[in-house]
C-alpha cells in the first residue's frame, strides 16, 4: 500500500483541510499520515471560532518519524498559516524526499481576487519559495497572480492562463496547474503545464451556479490519491476534477445539505468508479 503524508489544519466542524484529505485518500486505498499545523473548532467561514496553533509539534513529529526510519510516496500540503510553517515544511521536504515520492503543494491562501484575512503580499512571495521545492503545485488564479506579482483578471483568455502557467513553471515545479479555469460563461475546468516535455493539458465541463468552501482541498485530494493510484498528472488531474465537481452537484441538488461544505462522502462510489475506468 502506497503511503502520503498530508500536512495542514484540522477543523473539527467544517469539510475542508484534513478532514477532507484522509478520509478521501483513505478511500482510495491509500494509507494517510497526518501533520496537524493547527487545530480549530470549526473552519473559518464561522464566526467566532477557536485556534490551537500547533507549530510547535512539527518539528518533534518529524524528529521521531526520522528515527523511526519512515518512508513516504507522497508528501501533500495544504493550508499553512505563518512563515514559520511554511520553513517548517521546506525542512521537512530535505528531510523526506526521496528520488521516486512526489511532493504536492496547495498553496492555500487567496481566491476570487483576494487573500484570505490573515495573510499578505509578503507571505504569498514566501510561499512562492515553498512552490520551488515542490514536484508538482495546484494554485488557483488568484494565488499564481500574488505569488508571481501579476495582475489578476476575472475575464481572461487562453493566452493569459498559459503566461501565469509559464511563470508558475519558473518557480521549479515538474508540473505546474491551475484550477478553477474557465474560457467561456457556464464552463470550468483545470489546466496543467509539465515544463520538462513542454507539454500542456486542459480539462473541463460544466460549471454549476454555486460555491463552496473546501471545494480546493477536495482536489488537491484527489489529485494526490490518484497519483498514488498509478495515474499519470493529467488522467488525475481528471479524476480530482470530475469527483469534485459530482461532490458539488450532489449538494446543490440535496434539499437541507449543509452549507459549510460539500457532500464528498455520498459521492465517494463515483470516484472508485472512476480509478477503475
Amino acid at each position: 500500500m502506497k503511503r502520503i503524508v498530508t500536512i495542514q489544519d484540522i477543523s473539527c466542524v467544517g469539510k475542508c483541510s484534513l478532514t477532507v484529505a484522509l478520509p478521501i485518500i483513505s478511500a482510495m486505498g491509500v494509507e494517510a499520515a497526518i501533520v496537524p499545523t493547527a487545530v480549530l473548532s470549526t473552519h473559518t467561514m464561522f464566526s467566532g471560532f477557536t485556534v490551537k496553533d500547533l507549530t510547535s509539534e512539527i518539528k518533534p513529529i518529524s524528529e521521531h518519524w526520522k528515527k523511526e526510519g519512515f518512508k513516504f510516496d507522497g508528501i501533500y500540503t495544504g493550508y499553512l498559516g505563518s512563515f514559520e510553517q511554511i520553513d517548517l515544511m521546506k525542512e521537512f521536504f530535505a528531510d523526506f524526499k526521496t528520488e521516486d515520492n512526489i511532493i504536492l503543494v496547495d498553496p492555500a491562501m487567496a481566491d476570487n481576487g483576494k487573500l484570505y484575512p490573515t495573510f499578505d503580499e509578503s507571505y504569498a512571495k514566501y510561499m512562492a519559495t515553498l512552490c520551488e521545492k515542490a514536484d508538482m503545485i495546484v494554485p488557483n488564479v488568484t494565488e499564481a497572480c500574488f505569488m508571481l506579482g501579476k495582475e489578476y483578471k476575472e475575464k481572461y483568455d487562453e493566452a493569459y492562463v498559459k503566461e501565469l502557467l509559464a511563470g508558475l513553471s519558473e518557480l521549479g515545479a515538474k508540473i505546474s496547474v491551475l484550477t478553477g479555469v474557465g474560457f467561456e460563461d457556464g464552463k470550468t475546468g483545470v489546466m496543467g503545464y509539465d515544463r520538462v516535455n513542454d507539454e500542456y493539458f486542459y480539462f473541463e465541463q460544466p460549471k454549476l451556479p454555486c460555491s463552496y468552501h473546501g471545494t480546493g482541498d477536495i482536489f488537491s485530494s484527489t489529485c494526490m490519491g490518484a497519483m498514488m493510484c498509478g495515474l499519470d498528472w493529467k488522467k488525475a488531474l481528471t479524476v480530482a476534477a470530475k469527483y469534485t465537481a459530482e461532490c458539488i452537484r450532489i449538494t446543490f441538488e440535496t434539499p437541507g445539505s449543509n452549507t459549510y461544505g460539500v457532500d464528498f462522502e455520498r459521492a465517494v462510489p463515483y470516484l472508485l468508479e472512476l480509478l477503475g475506468e
